[in-house]
């Protein structure tokens, strides 16, 4: 997945790399007062899965 820096800097909440290799992203959606998390493959291109995350805490 491609983004530019003000993406990173400035709209991505926060970035984590899991064990397998899979990054998770997370961003505050103010529609829907819950914070997306976003999961791509190692690629950091192709996603594998996207939702409301419930127990996000900062």
């Amino acid at each position: 997945m491609k983004t530019t820096p003000y993406f990173e800097e400035q709209v991505l909440l926060k970035k984590k790399i899991q064990e397998n290799g899979r990054i998770r992203y997370w961003q505050y959606i103010p529609e829907l007062d819950k914070y997306l998390r976003v999961v791509t493959l190692d690629d950091g291109e192709t996603i594998n899965n996207a939702f409301p995350d419930r127990n996000f805490k900062e």
